[in-house]
């Protein structure tokens, strides 16, 4: 049998309403439309066909667990977005790490700006 999640309180400061994610269902709609789709943030055809493919080719294992295979092209050590700023190329492979599915929400959850964690 499935283990349910617990209940909590919305990790949204003021937020009375309990949920059993970090926010409630009205605070991540809101979090999700300030994000933008993958597009939207410049995942592009040539992340697809440069960045991506050229990442997972380099390492078919991922690189913190070397337990299953990279399904996702993290940017490494630097996000996509500061490397846009810098004004570097942000599908070159140089900048990535091929992780599999947890390592990549974990890595994502701590590092990115109002990331899941924070």
């Amino acid at each position: 049998m499935p283990r349910r999640a617990a209940w909590r309180v919305c990790g949204e400061h003021g937020c009375p309403e309990y949920t059993q994610h970090t926010k409630c269902d009205e605070h991540r709609s809101e979090a999700e439309q300030r994000r933008g789709s993958a597009r939207q943030r410049g995942y592009d055809r040539a992340h697809e066909t440069t960045f991506r493919a050229a990442v997972l080719a380099r390492d078919p294992e991922c690189v913190l667990c070397h337990a299953a295979p990279s399904k996702h092209a993290d940017h490494w050590p630097v996000d996509r977005r500061e490397l846009v700023e810098r004004g570097d190329d942000p599908n070159d492979p140089q900048h990535g790490r091929g992780l599999c599915g947890p390592c990549h929400s974990t890595e994502t959850a701590r590092e990115q700006p109002g990331g899941w964690n924070r």
